[in-house]
């Protein structure tokens, strides 16, 4: 979710074999159409390519791969991208089934994982 206010990315890839709580949860509440990888990693640098310093948080170490992954367009070959922050946090008593407002939800989850992490910033966390 960008801090200017801005548009933020949101895609989901195809999952042709789900387990069945993948098929349960998180399909349902993607709300958008999957699409290619070599889409979505075009997507997300042009998006990236956007911001002078991007920086993206997460609190689970495969999150912060699955987007550096999506950075690769061949082996030995990536996206253009001048630099990129990765912060991955600690959200000690974040939940995202509770406190997103359509859990499973990636975007969704992100918002509330950033409103989380705000309030808990300025009580001085």
């Amino acid at each position: 979710m960008p801090e200017d206010g801005g548009a933020p990315f949101y895609a989901a890839l195809p999952c042709p074999d789900p387990t069945p709580w993948v098929a349960e949860h998180i399909l349902p509440a993607l709300d958008v159409a999957p699409i290619s990888r070599a889409a979505m990693g075009h997507g997300f640098a042009t998006y990236l390519g956007n911001d002078p310093d991007p920086v993206l948080v997460a609190d689970w170490p495969e999150d912060i791969a699955h987007a550096a992954q999506l950075l690769i367009v061949a082996p030995g070959h990536r996206y253009p991208i001048d630099r990129i922050r990765f912060e991955l946090c600690d959200a000690f008593g974040f939940d995202s089934a509770a406190l997103s407002r359509r859990p499973h939800n990636a975007l969704s989850d992100a918002m509330a994982l950033r409103e989380y992490l705000l309030a808990r910033e300025a009580r001085g966390f």
